[in-house]
């Protein structure tokens, strides 16, 4: 499927999995607005990217903390474009805290960016992805929010949430907007600790970890899949099935 003359908006799109997903959906035809926090130098190295790839993109920096900064963001983004086909909510934090250590800002952290600012992002995105008619949001959520890691309390239930917020916005949007959810499983990245590849690969039944660019797949068929809604789409090797 051609995503030619949509446009989809990548929140945490300079690194990692977002970078990717940014990547995949201008390879399909998108132009690109990529959201990012801190990192300028990534941001604009996958702006150049997609450019490359033929697709019109920008860069805009926003603190999805601050429900003001991501109101801004998506009156940016259709200003730039005009309309606003697909949201990608991939921006999150991902840190240890258990029942021991976890702290009220690893709570506060955990909430805000990865399950309160999907809601408010997608709450700003709504109006312009009824008027594209084709809406669609993805968001992030992760085997974490399927499994329940001792280690990583906050985390875990953040995803969890992610999970219902999906559904709830999928009743809430349709049928003018279709909303998934996409869960990865490990995922390693330079500098990420090698135990946690040495533990996948134990767990896993395909006995490997995954890639950016295959959950980046996964992102591309849920943009074609469009009697799918509500629903989230494990990607992880198997490794929920242990």
């Amino acid at each position: 499927m051609t995503l030619a003359g949509r446009v989809a908006l990548v929140t945490g799109g300079a690194k990692r999995i977002g970078r990717a997903v940014a990547l995949q959906l201008a390879q399909d035809g998108a132009d690109v607005a990529l959201h990012y926090r801190g990192s300028d130098r990534a941001a604009q190295e996958v702006t150049s990217e997609v450019e490359r790839l033929g697709r019109s993109a920008v860069a805009i920096r926003a603190d999805l903390r601050d429900i003001g900064q991501i109101r801004r963001l998506f009156d940016e983004a259709g200003k730039r474009f005009g309309r606003l086909d697909i949201l990608v909510n991939n921006a999150a934090v991902f840190y240890p805290a258990s029942v021991d250590t976890a702290t009220e800002d690893h709570w506060d952290t955990a909430l805000d960016t990865n399950l309160k600012a999907q809601f408010f992002c997608a709450q700003a995105a709504a109006p312009l992805l009824r008027q594209s008619g084709r809406g669609v949001i993805v968001n992030f959520a992760s085997i974490g929010g399927l499994l329940a890691w001792p280690g990583f309390i906050p985390y875990c239930v953040s995803k969890a949430g992610v999970i219902m917020l999906t559904r709830c916005l999928a009743k809430a949007l349709a049928p003018q907007i279709r909303v998934n959810a996409i869960a990865p499983g490990t995922i390693l990245m330079p500098g990420d600790p090698p135990e946690w590849e040495a533990d996948y690969i134990r767990r896993a039944p395909l006995g490997r970890t995954g890639t950016p660019e295959e959950i980046a797949a996964g992102v591309s068929f849920l943009m074609c899949s469009e009697f799918m809604t509500g629903q989230v789409l494990v990607l992880d090797g198997g490794r929920t099935l242990s």
